[in-house]
């Protein structure tokens, strides 16, 4: 069982940053892959980014490369989301999510590869 937490939500401005953390618990968290899925309003839950479970490798939608970093520290249990130069189309409330053990960041396509997701937290872009 993985029990996952967001924080770092809020409001922001076009072009500004935020970060966003995924507190974990349970005694598999080391050995999982971790994404980061959004939803906006009135669209489908959507991938966002993915780390596999030896941070070795990481994967992004095309929408956000460039702009957000994924990372992870095994030793805190923790999973990160680095949003820079956010768009007011980045506004949706962001999931963390855990994947299956021993899983890279490909092994992630879409919510059907999700075993475990966090409550959300919300991030709005203001134009």
């Amino acid at each position: 069982q993985v029990q996952l937490v967001e924080s770092g939500g809020g409001l922001v401005q076009a072009g500004g940053s935020l970060r966003l953390s995924c507190a974990a618990s349970g005694r598999t968290f080391s050995s999982r892959a971790m994404a980061w899925f959004r939803q906006a309003p009135g669209k489908e839950r959507e991938f966002v980014a993915a780390i596999g479970w030896k941070s070795i490798d990481t994967k992004y939608t095309d929408s956000v490369k460039g702009r957000f970093i994924v990372s992870r520290d095994n030793a805190k249990n923790t999973v990160s989301l680095q949003m820079n130069s956010l768009k007011p189309e980045d506004t949706a409330v962001y999931y963390c999510a855990a994947s299956s053990s021993f899983g890279n960041a490909n092994s992630i396509a879409g919510p059907n590869d999700i075993n475990y997701w966090g409550q959300g937290t919300q991030v709005t872009v203001s134009s």
